[in-house]
């Protein structure tokens, strides 16, 4: 009889709360759990959750609802709730479902197991407390799930330009850097157990340091993990267009290990949304360092988001949305009607736009993406590329690994090629992969 407790978790948002559930499942493994992917089989079950939008902590509760009756069912369960809802609700979320067990913030991971502990013996709990120095970082290093060929790499937390949509700030706190040393370790232990492929992760990472005297800027601290023998390739996100400096976008013609590939979320292509979003560029300003990084990478892929619909906006602003999207010809768009957050600038703007007008408006927008995604992964039928390899794909009858550039791509091999770069002949573009043969 198999006696080992068991942690189901769900994992919402962005690559913060991915990276963060790693290190709760190693957290976890350190006081007897093992990860199932069957919650009814679970004695812990966590859901890492999102607040960014209001549909996103919307899901939440309604994820916590379906185990509500498992809970009754099984009064032992323990049920908890970490990341950015968790922040931003705090003990309320301990009153409005009562049966949850314990409240974890974006800061708070390191009382995760004596957290646990308590509720095994029956204790509710929450804490959601700010934690404003490096030294939490060093709680980020376990890591509980084995076999990736690619992983995150947490360099900072947290963000200070309060744009006036975003509860970022509010939820993960201000702008932390953690030291380029602990960094390095990180980055050799994981290669040393097989890892190839690492993303350097922060909410801007272009401010990286920026408040830590002595140690290497954004730059200067790729060059030193490119120097790392077991690195193949290296990414990292998210970037903040008005922090892109040139020496940051040098990076791309002079660090080889560098994937040709950014995510450099626009938001909008109006100078009067940016302004009122309080993003700190205009769109002639944004497009330019787009120009630079074409010129430094002429294979370079970008990645984005924007958000339609922000208090005010008119057709002419949207108008030069898409105007945008068609000068950038973006590989992919990550795109979303506004959501009013509590507690930031904009959620008290007056907003007189037609929801129906919205909704509309992002059909119109996602509509363009569709087709130059498409024309993009066809553009590269033919053409050379270099895959990472990560393994079987999710029919098992062939390899999956990306592109430099971030394409999703199907070929034939063995499995031993996971972890390693392999030169292939794209032979199909479609909407969301590229299918290609090894040469």
């Amino acid at each position: 009889m198999d006696m080992q407790k068991k942690l189901y978790l769900e994992t919402f948002g962005c690559q913060m709360n991915v990276s963060d559930s790693e290190k709760i499942v190693g957290l976890m493994q350190g006081i007897g759990y093992v990860e199932t992917k069957d919650s009814a089989q679970a004695d812990l079950i966590l859901l890492n959750t999102c607040s960014i939008r209001a549909k996103a902590e919307q899901k939440v509760y309604g994820h916590l609802g379906k185990f509500k009756s498992l809970k009754e069912s099984r009064p032992g369960l323990i049920i908890g709730v970490g990341g950015c809802v968790a922040q931003q609700e705090g003990e309320k979320l301990l009153k409005r479902a009562p049966f949850v067990n314990l409240v974890f913030g974006t800061h708070n991971l390191h009382q995760l197991q004596d957290m646990v502990r308590g509720a095994e013996e029956g204790r509710r709990s929450s804490a959601t407390d700010f934690i404003d120095d490096e030294a939490r970082f060093d709680l980020f290093l376990p890591h509980g799930r084995e076999g990736s060929v690619s992983r995150f790499v947490t360099v900072m937390q947290g963000c200070d330009n309060f744009c006036a949509y975003c509860i970022v700030p509010h939820v993960r706190g201000r702008e932390i850097s953690r030291s380029a040393a602990k960094i390095v370790d990180e980055v050799r232990q994981l290669t040393a157990s097989g890892v190839t492929e690492v993303t350097l992760l922060g909410q801007n990472v272009n401010s990286y340091a920026a408040k830590n005297p002595g140690e290497p800027d954004f730059a200067d601290l790729l060059r030193l993990v490119a120097e790392i023998d077991g690195v193949k390739r290296l990414r990292f996100t998210t970037s903040h267009p008005k922090d892109m400096s040139q020496r940051l976008i040098d990076c791309f013609a002079e660090i080889p290990k560098l994937a040709p590939h950014i995510h450099l979320p626009a938001q909008s292509g109006s100078d009067r949304v940016l302004k009122a979003m309080n993003r700190g560029y205009t769109a002639g300003q944004y497009l330019a360092k787009v120009s630079a990084l074409k010129k430094a990478c002429p294979e370079i892929q970008f990645t984005g988001d924007m958000i339609v619909g922000f208090p005010g906006e008119t057709e002419a602003d949207f108008q030069a949305t898409l105007d945008l999207m068609q000068e950038v010809t973006y590989a992919d768009l990550f795109s979303f009607i506004y959501s009013a957050r509590p507690g930031t600038a904009a959620a008290d703007l007056p907003d007189a736009t037609d929801p129906a007008e919205k909704q509309a408006r992002l059909e119109r927008l996602q509509a363009l993406q569709k087709k130059v995604t498409l024309e993009r992964n066809q553009s590269l039928v033919g053409t050379v590329q270099e895959v990472l390899v990560e393994g079987p794909s999710s029919s098992g009858e062939c390899l999956f690994g990306r592109t430099g550039g971030n394409r999703a791509t199907l070929l034939d091999g063995d499995e031993a090629l996971a972890g390693e770069l392999v030169k292939v002949k794209v032979v199909e573009g479609l909407q969301t992969l590229l299918k290609a043969e090894p040469l």
